[in-house]
């Protein structure tokens, strides 16, 4: 998702339409705000945690009672036995009851019909759904983890993106000052030329400083658009551009490098998602164990059924066995044993490793997390550390620059001087408008790193 930010790469082109109208601006709380609406890299992490939220519900839905409703007709041997029995038992056995027990095997079929409406309920499961529930919970919670570790990375992309644009105004503004100056000076060195006060060399060399400021101003006006369109991108506007108004955001205080590393665990969603998943794969880990343990269930129907084979005392049902019209009902408790199945040792044991690769998993990412936190640590103590130096280096470049205006305007100073003042002054100002560009930068990838939620 994270695209490069910088605001001095050079635009290819740089289409500057003055027919165009200029581009919406937003504050950076604005621009947040619009992102968290309609970004759809968040929608998508929000949806994600949603269909978790919604799957862990299916270790609890087994729960609840099961109702089937159904008709089968069944046309085969019809040699009875005294023996009753229910069912599922893992295989199916139709009943056999249309004939006594003492009748003569034959092999004619006979039809026989039945329809009716049975229930299914658990018992008790000796806790396979309920580790099932627990794992799915957990892997919901680390689904609600990634969309705020989302929502984390999306602030910080928008917040990059914003002060990219705040600096590539900088830089254009300095670079139409040097345009202005460069101008001023061309059109002192045409006339003391024109005046025969001073050499063509003067006029030429101030026509090339002119055109080398063009050029940069040029390319500050594409890294502006560029910058604007990336923005744009960012809070998933459909404009072209956009443009940046007041940075109304206010960081607290930062907390100390030592503090924030010790709170990564409970602040960091990343980390506290691998912790959830760790913890979920050890109730897979369990719920497949519990595959081995008994399940007791309740059965219970009402049918209607008929055979078309004679009962030997009392008359055929109407209809012959098509028409299932003699009532009854049951009901049983049904316990189901599975005593031996190798492939849930198997799975077992490759849930037990998969435990171990997710234990791995969270130490990696804590050592990552405090890394980094460092890293951004020493970024921002540098980028703040370099502001008073910049701007002392300004304040020395614009009085240098003075004092060689005032000479070359005297008389006192070559077209080289004065140009050499021009570049030292644009590129303080440039430096500076860098500088302020990587401390909000900085300051943005710390909160993102400590985890410290943008409101």
């Amino acid at each position: 998702m994270r695209a490069s930010v910088a605001v001095w790469v050079v635009a290819a082109m740089a289409g500057t339409a003055g027919a165009d109208p200029p581009p919406r601006t937003l504050t950076l709380h604005e621009a947040l705000a619009y992102a968290r609406a309609h970004q759809p890299s968040l929608q998508a992490a929000r949806a994600r945690a949603q269909v978790a939220r919604a799957q862990a519900q299916l270790p609890r839905a087994a729960q609840m009672p099961r109702i089937v409703a159904g008709a089968g007709l069944l046309l085969g041997t019809n040699n009875n036995t005294t023996t009753s029995y229910g069912g599922p038992l893992g295989f199916d056995i139709p009943r056999i009851g249309g004939t006594p027990a003492n009748a003569s095997p034959s092999l004619a079929p006979e039809p026989s019909t039945l329809a009716g409406i049975g229930l299914r309920q658990e018992v008790y499961d000796f806790g396979r759904l309920s580790a099932q529930a627990a794992a799915l919970d957990l892997f919901a919670r680390a689904a609600e983890e990634d969309a705020q570790l989302a929502d984390l990375d999306l602030a910080l992309y928008v917040e990059e993106s914003f002060y990219a644009v705040s600096g590539a105004h900088a830089v254009l503004r300095a670079s139409e000052a040097a345009v202005q100056r460069a101008t001023a000076h061309r059109d002192l060195a045409k006339a003391g030329v024109g005046a025969k006060l001073r050499p063509p060399i003067e006029l030429t060399r101030a026509e090339a400083d002119l055109a080398r400021f063009e050029v940069e101003r040029v390319r500050a006006q594409g890294a502006v658009t560029s910058a604007e369109a990336v923005l744009a991108a960012a809070i998933g506007a459909p404009d072209a551009a956009i443009d940046t108004g007041a940075d109304d955001l206010t960081y607290p205080s930062t907390l100390p490098l030592e503090a924030a590393i010790r709170e990564l665990d409970q602040r960091e969603p990343s980390l506290r998602a691998a912790s959830d998943a760790l913890r979920a794969q050890h109730e897979v880990t369990r719920s497949i164990e519990a595959e081995l343990r008994p399940d007791l269930s309740l059965s219970a129907g009402v049918t209607g059924r008929a055979g078309g084979s004679a009962v030997a005392t009392n008359p055929t049902p109407a209809g012959g066995g098509w028409v299932p019209d003699v009532p009854n009902w049951d009901a049983m408790l049904v316990l189901a044993w599975p005593l031996f199945d190798r492939t849930v040792d198997v799975r077992a044991e490759t849930s037990r490793r998969i435990e171990r690769v997710r234990a791995a998993e969270v130490d990696l990412e804590r050592e990552r997390l405090r890394g980094r936190a460092a890293q951004v640590y020493v970024d921002l103590e540098v980028a703040e550390t370099q502001l008073p130096a910049l701007a002392r280096a300004l304040d020395a470049a614009g009085a240098n620059q003075a004092q060689a205006d005032a000479r070359f305007g005297s008389g006192l100073a070559t077209a080289v001087e004065l140009a050499d003042a021009e570049a030292l002054l644009a590129d303080a100002e440039i430096q500076l408008a860098i500088g302020q560009f990587q401390r909000a930068r900085a300051r943005a990838r710390l909160a993102r790193v400590i985890a410290e939620v943008v409101p």
